[in-house]
């Protein structure tokens, strides 16, 4: 008997033809998977790199000896913009059979692939940019791009939408050939492009630009280009930073060991150019060993940072190992150590930057994240082994201190297997392998189960109960767990609670035993009370996972849990709020319910919408009056929010607002003086406070600041509108209350102490205080609770908070608490 056939398919379901070929012209393979070109578009590393590909034009111009100066802007409404002063983007029209009509060279390099002006060594001999993809692609994943080029005298314009020209000039030349040139908008005395764009919110749906992730990027680019001034400014916040690094590689090695010791007294440097095969490979290293015990290496090509190393890490790691070792064992150090020496020990404590630069690189994709140029090998295992023996034999006490740290670093590191060994032995003799004190789930799957590391029994115990246990893991942590920036990894396995947080996440720990595929737990979320010290064990924990684990967070699955600061009623209605700042947009919308504003006896009513825009535009500007005044007299912002205009321009300004300022605040004394070395003069404010004199300066710079901007707007537009006095309502029928008031402020002030009175709140100091249903519904339930993914969006500056302040120098905390913490604006003590 033969089997019985299957059943055909239905000719719909089974039809695969020519009809379904799809070819996709132009940029729309770029928006059908954006994924290929510029990585994540879900998790921001992908909107990131639409920022980076072009920058890294500007800087391949200044790589090029053309600019000098770079300014990056984050605008208000999202969108970003880069300028530089090189040679513009060429706009001439290019000679081209294959389009009709012919197009100018910088449209054709914003809307074709592979269309660029560094695919040979003319123009760039080394360059970020190599496949003519990346400025194209910005544009095919843009709402719109706007494009400036000030170029031979004149000011070049192009407009894009989704990567489509837009406004389109189209004219024949005298041989009737059409051409479509960039449009001329005017003369221009600079040279330069000017690249502004906003991402499209459809495609990238971590849809903001992170100042810190573009400082990051931008530090790294000043220090490897020396004499680059880069700015960046961002128009949402009003943050600024100039970066102007000094030192090279070797200033970029010294940035990266601040908050830690370093060993040696200086730092090594070596480059030179070698040429291999075709290609002439140019090498910049600079390494210096602190005394602490993780590794930062940090690899670039052509000024493109590579996140997975390549063939110059590999060569650098060689020619490092090979030369160290050797010396080591030349001068007697093999004798101390009762283990050999691994790279693993070399690398304990080094603070690393090679920046490689060839023509051709090959990387493993479009964002570069690794070098596979076998060329680059050869050249820094020769330049970094040369130098490196020399600069040894020409440094002895810095070499026999590097000695003595790698020999301490193999006894640790021995230490630390034998600890290993015996936390496994006392595993497998505890039966199981895992804690007694964990409360597993019962799913199977890593992907689909979460742990909760909670702070204490107490917590626990309510966890516990309340957790769903198909998915959800419990486990309490008593105390506070060894600060592991301060400890060797023998020290760190030698802690009970951290050995048992490392059996319940069942990967191992550390860089050689760390096995991520071994996770038992895809989320892992710290759950602490929202205290000091709650803060405080956190704190321990993410300095443990970073230091320990630091995988973990790189893959996502570090997170923690956002319990609620309130529990508030109104009326019947009882809800949960997660901090002050809902806090206070809940009471707004309660404190709004029924009330209208008037502008004198006559005027139109305010209420609705229309009022909770306005109340919401106030509390922005006393947001900003309130960070203000960490360093400015709050009854100066004060009278500047109701209506007080300050304008520093001119002498005669200066000190009429002088004059104006001193009769509202009574008793003060303000004048107008000019500093010495100023341009513009600024108010000296003196007041009587508490038996002493208070000083205030007004500056330019703090007028220009976007929280001065923000209080001046706001109050300026307030006092314009509510020239008269207020009447505010609030209520209905017999329970409806009316009174007067001076201005808008103080009018939404009643209004707030008025709703104050109406709600009921309770504050959670700790999950202790909540019992399980309650800590399941605000904390544990997937479909109501809060969540913080921990990322690293700037490694080194995360190297360097955990160093200072975790670390045991106490001269960089201090030097933190005294630079940041007048901006604390509530302590809990």
């Amino acid at each position: 008997m033969s089997a019985n056939p299957k059943t055909p398919a239905t000719p719909a379901a089974s039809a695969y033809s020519a009809a379904q070929i799809q070819i996709l012209e132009g940029l729309d393979a770029v928006r059908k998977r954006p994924g290929m070109y510029i990585g994540d578009t879900a998790d921001g590393s992908g909107l990131h790199q639409l920022a980076f590909e072009v920058v890294d034009n500007a800087i391949d111009e200044a790589m090029a000896g053309h600019c000098d100066f770079v300014l990056v802007t984050v605008h208000a409404d999202g969108s970003l913009s880069v300028e530089d002063n090189g040679r513009g983007i060429p706009v001439d029209v290019k000679h081209d059979d294959r389009h009709e009509p012919r197009r100018s060279a910088a449209e054709i390099a914003l809307t074709e692939l592979h269309a660029g002006g560094k695919f040979d060594q003319n123009s760039y001999k080394v360059s970020g940019g190599l496949h003519g993809v990346g400025v194209s692609c910005v544009n095919a994943l843009s709402t719109w791009l706007e494009l400036q080029i000030w170029r031979a005298g004149r000011t070049h314009a192009l407009s894009f939408r989704q990567g489509v020209l837009q406004d389109r000039i189209v004219t024949k030349t005298d041989e009737g050939v059409l051409i479509s040139p960039a449009r001329v908008i005017g003369i221009a005395d600079r040279r330069g492009t000017r690249v502004h764009f906003l991402p499209e919110a459809a495609i990238f749906h971590h849809g903001a630009f992170s100042f810190d992730v573009l400082s990051a990027r931008l530090r790294e680019l000043s220090f490897l280009n020396e004499g680059l001034i880069i700015r960046l400014v961002d128009e949402r916040s009003g943050r600024e930073e100039d970066f102007a690094c000094a030192g090279g590689v070797k200033g970029f090695v010294h940035y990266a060991n601040g908050g830690k010791r370093a060993i040696q007294d200086s730092i090594f440097h070596a480059s030179g150019t070698r040429r291999i095969g075709a290609a002439d490979v140019s090498v910049d290293v600079a390494m210096q060993w602190n005394d602490a015990y993780g590794e930062t290496t940090l690899c670039f090509t052509n000024n493109i940072a590579q996140r997975d190393g390549g063939t110059h890490l590999t060569g650098l790691r060689a020619a490092t190992t090979r030369v160290l070792g050797r010396y080591a064992e030349d001068n007697g150090f093999m004798k101390k150590g009762n283990a050999g020496f691994t790279g693993e020990d070399f690398r304990e404590g080094l603070a690393c930057v090679i920046n490689v630069k060839l023509p051709d690189p090959k990387f493993g994709n479009q964002t570069k994240d690794k070098l596979v140029s076998v060329e680059a090998r050869a050249a820094v295992e020769d330049i970094v082994g040369a130098a490196l023996a020399q600069w040894l034999q020409e440094h002895p006490a810095d070499a026999h201190a590097i000695c003595d740290k790698i020999t301490g670093a193999a006894r640790a590191r021995e230490a630390a297997r034998r600890a290993r060994e015996m936390t496994r032995r006392k595993s497998v003799f505890a039966g199981s392998g895992l804690p007694g004190k964990l409360a597993d789930c019962q799913q199977r799957d890593p992907a689909r189960s979460e742990i909760y590391l909670v702070e204490g029994d107490s917590a626990g115990g309510s966890a516990k109960q309340g957790r769903d246990r198909a998915f959800q893991a419990i486990l309490p942590l008593r105390g506070k767990i060894l600060n592991v920036e301060r400890a060797r990894d023998e020290k760190v396995l030698s802690s009970g609670e951290i050995v048992t947080l490392v059996t319940a996440l069942g990967c191992g720990i550390g860089a050689g035993d760390l096995r991520i595929d071994k996770l038992r737990y895809h989320r892992i979320i710290i759950m602490t009370d929202a205290d000091v010290d709650g803060a405080h064990i956190r704190t321990l924990l993410l300095t443990f996972f970073y230091r320990q684990m630091r995988e973990l967070i790189e893959r996502g699955h570090v997170y923690i849990a956002q319990p609620p600061l309130y529990k508030v009623r109104h009326g019947k209605t009882e809800r949960y709020l997660k901090d002050d700042a809902e806090f206070s947009r809940w009471l707004l919308d309660i404190a709004l319910e029924g009330a209208s504003v008037r502008c004198g006896p006559n005027g139109e009513a305010i209420e609705g919408e229309a009022l909770l825009a306005l109340a919401r535009e106030c509390q922005l500007a006393q947001l900003a009056l309130q960070r203000l005044s960490l360093h400015m007299d709050r009854l100066v912002l004060d009278a500047v929010f109701r209506g007080q205009p300050l304008c520093l321009d001119t002498p005669e300004m200066a000190s009429e607002c002088a004059q104006q300022l001193a009769a509202r605040l009574r008793g003060a004394s303000v004048w107008a003086e000019l500093a010495a070395g100023s341009v513009y003069p600024r108010l000296h404010v003196v007041r009587r406070h508490l038996g002493n004199d208070k000083h205030s300066i007004v500056t330019q710079d703090m007028l220009r600041s976007a929280d001065f901007r923000t209080l001046t707007r706001i109050g300026t537009e307030l006092a314009q509108r509510f020239a008269q006095q207020v009447s505010v309502a609030r209520g209905a029928g017999e329970r409806r209350r009316e009174r007067t008031a001076s201005d808008f402020p103080t009018a939404l002030e009643w209004l707030l102490d008025e709703a104050g009175r109406s709600v009921a709140r309770q504050r959670y100091k700790g999950l202790g205080e909540m019992n399980p249903a309650q800590l399941w519904e605000t904390t544990m339930d997937p479909d109501a609770r809060r969540l913080l993914q921990v990322r690293i969006e700037d490694a080194i500056e995360a190297d360097r908070l955990f160093s200072v302040l975790m670390g045991e120098d106490v001269g960089p905390r201090r030097e933190f608490i005294e630079r940041y913490g007048a901006a604390v604006v509530e302590v809990d003590v």
